[in-house]
C-alpha cells in the first residue's frame, strides 16, 4: 500500500515537474537511504541530469508562452517519468506490480501534467509574467513540499496529491467552460455598424 502512494504521489508531481521529482527522490535516498526509493534515483548521474534540467525548466516555465511550449514538449516526458518511477518503485515485484505501478504512475503524472498545460494556456491571456512566475513557483513549491512528505507519509502524501489533482481538474474544467462561452458571445456578438 505505501508504495503505490508513493507511485501516486510521484506520479502527480511527475506531472507538474518531473525533474524536480527525480531530484527530491535522489537527494533523499542519498542522505536518509530510503527503503523504498531506488539507488539508481541517488547516482550521480541520474542527479547531475536531473538537476540541469530541472534549472532548465525553473527558467523557462516563468516566461509566457515558452512556458506553454515547454509543457507541449513535456507531454510525452513527464508521464513517462512517472511511470518509471512507478515501475522502479515497484522494485523486484511480480510483473503486474510492475503494470500496475507504471499505470498508476503515468496516469497520475499525464492527468497533473493535462491540468497544469490547460491552466498554462489560461494565463497566457494575461499580459503580465507576475502571473506565470507566481503559478510556476507554487506549483515548484507543492511537487517539493508533496514529494518531501511523500518519503516519510506516503499514504497522507497520496491523499494530498489526490485532492490537488481534484481540485486542479474542478478549475481547469470552470476555466474551460468560461472560455467557451466567452467564445461563443464573441462569434456571437453583432457587427459593427460600419
Amino acid at each position: 500500500m505505501e508504495s503505490l502512494a508513493l507511485v501516486f504521489s510521484s506520479g502527480w508531481a511527475s506531472g507538474v515537474n518531473a525533474y524536480l521529482v527525480l531530484l527530491v527522490l535522489g537527494v533523499a535516498d542519498r542522505v536518509e537511504d530510503v527503503e523504498a526509493i531506488p539507488d539508481v534515483l541517488g547516482s550521480w548521474p541520474v542527479l547531475a541530469a536531473a538537476g540541469f534540467m530541472f534549472a532548465m525548466e525553473f527558467v523557462a516555465d516563468k516566461i509566457p508562452y515558452v512556458d506553454s511550449t515547454w509543457d507541449a514538449i513535456s507531454t510525452a516526458i513527464r508521464p513517462t517519468v512517472g511511470a518509471v518511477v512507478g515501475i522502479l518503485i515497484a522494485g523486484q515485484a511480480d510483473s503486474l506490480n510492475e503494470v500496475v505501478a507504471a499505470v498508476v504512475g503515468g496516469g497520475a503524472a499525464l492527468a497533473s501534467h493535462s491540468v497544469k498545460m490547460g491552466s498554462r494556456l489560461a494565463l497566457n491571456t494575461s499580459p503580465e509574467p507576475v502571473t506565470n512566475i507566481s503559478a510556476s513557483l507554487v506549483e515548484d513549491l507543492a511537487v517539493l513540499g508533496v514529494m518531501w512528505f511523500a518519503v516519510e507519509h506516503p499514504v497522507a502524501a497520496a491523499v494530498v496529491a489526490g485532492v490537488l489533482l481534484v481540485v486542479g481538474l474542478v478549475v481547469l474544467y470552470a476555466l474551460a467552460r468560461l472560455v467557451r462561452r466567452g467564445w461563443r458571445r464573441w462569434r456571437t456578438r453583432a457587427p459593427a455598424p460600419g
